[in-house]
């Protein structure tokens, strides 16, 4: 018995469609998890990015409201004073008391 020679076949349109479509749908289908994967993470980075972006905007209002009060607001300028620079008045007295040492067990 004789075995045909392979390079004398003709080779199967229809094969070979079939194994240039499995191949493609291969090639698209890893494609498609790689591309949908990538905008999986992009959505989570720009997701995170607006959060960011509220809270700065957040900020950015509250140190607005801050600077508008202190150019228009004498009597916050002198909290401020007192507060956090420990100015006072000309002829005011200020008591300083000591604080209470926590008693030793």
């Amino acid at each position: 018995m004789k075995l045909p020679a392979l390079g004398n076949r003709k080779p199967n349109p229809r094969r070979v469609g079939a194994i240039a479509m499995i191949v493609l749908a291969g090639g698209l289908a890893i494609f498609g998890v790689k591309e949908s994967v990538r905008t999986w993470q992009m959505r989570r980075a720009l997701d995170t990015m607006d959060r960011e972006l509220t809270t700065l905007r957040a900020r950015q209002a509250e140190l607005a409201r801050t600077v508008d009060r202190l150019r228009n607001d004498p009597l916050y300028v002198e909290q401020i004073a007192r507060e956090q620079m420990g100015m006072v008045r000309e002829g005011e007295t200020v008591l300083k008391f000591p604080s209470q040492a926590q008693p030793k067990r």
